[in-house]
């Protein structure tokens, strides 16, 4: 083990392994500019010095739009996006709870804002990204679908995502209930936590109908967009947490996600945007 005067001499004394070092770094450079144009250099090394990572908490109807959002963000600049999909409630929890997000992309507009209230997420990022569509679906391709279906009741299963988690299924429950059939219908309810869950209980034909999200129904089965007037707008607004103030990667993907390239990609789904820009 060195002793003090030992330390202070190979440190001060003996430039000989500082000299190789530096020696080292510079003909390591000098290589690199040979090789490679100054301005690819350049070019390597601020990408290297910038690139960040992102984490978002996705509302689980969004998930798929949001990873080609994702990956056309990550084509175009060094960052990294890191997407976690779940229910809007189960997220609001999570992140109450100090949960690492940087992003949460909620599928209402209560939820960002209360985060905001709690001091939680930064007021002036607050923006609406999308306004959802609520689909009746069905698995079965043979049978069309539209409210007579509910009004039968000839049917074992409906399900539905949880309405105190889920705005999705809020707003099922708020259709039922302009239908009159909430109660008549109750007990044949399938609850799912989020409206991924929902989806696969029909998918896999545990229920025979289930209230989802239009970005879910890819043309398989069948389906009754339901009107727009049955339920309260879905407004899905998204607010970044303050645990992300100097993340600046967050910052750009938000102003992409607010561009005119997300909004085709966005609307491809069926989604609606906001026609003017949707930043509060």
């Amino acid at each position: 083990m060195l002793d003090q005067r030992s330390l202070v001499s190979l440190i001060t004394g003996n430039n000989s392994i500082l000299y190789s070092i530096s020696l080292f770094i510079s003909s390591s450079y000098k290589l690199l500019s040979c090789l490679l144009p100054l301005s690819l250099v350049l070019s390597l090394w601020c990408s290297f010095a910038t690139a960040d990572e992102v984490t978002v908490a996705v509302a689980s109807n969004f998930i798929t739009p949001m990873q080609k959002l994702a990956a056309e963000f990550e084509q175009k600049t060094p960052h990294t996006i890191k997407l976690v999909s779940g229910s809007s409630g189960r997220f609001f929890a999570q992140i109450s709870h100090g949960a690492p997000f940087d992003l949460f992309l909620s599928a209402d507009s209560e939820k960002p804002q209360k985060l905001i209230d709690a001091g939680l997420a930064l007021s002036d990022s607050l923006f609406t990204y999308a306004y959802g569509r609520l689909v009746l679906w069905t698995a079965n391709v043979d049978q069309v679908v539209t409210a007579t279906n509910l009004l039968n009741t000839q049917f074992d299963h409906l399900a539905i995502a949880n309405a105190k988690l889920a705005p999705y299924g809020k707003a099922a429950k708020e259709v039922l209930v302009q239908l009159g059939l909430e109660k008549e219908t109750r007990s044949k309810w399938v609850v799912g936590e989020n409206i991924s869950q929902t989806y696969q209980f029909v998918a896999s034909k545990n229920a025979q109908y289930g209230f989802i999200a239009a970005s879910q129904w890819h043309g398989q089965g069948s389906g009754w967009r339901v009107p727009d007037t049955l339920h309260q707008p879905i407004q899905q607004d998204a607010v970044i947490l303050k645990r992300a103030k100097n993340n600046k990667a967050v910052f750009e993907l938000v102003d992409y996600l607010q561009s005119s390239a997300a909004a085709v990609i966005i609307q491809d789904y069926g989604y609606q945007v906001a026609r003017e820009s949707s930043k509060h």
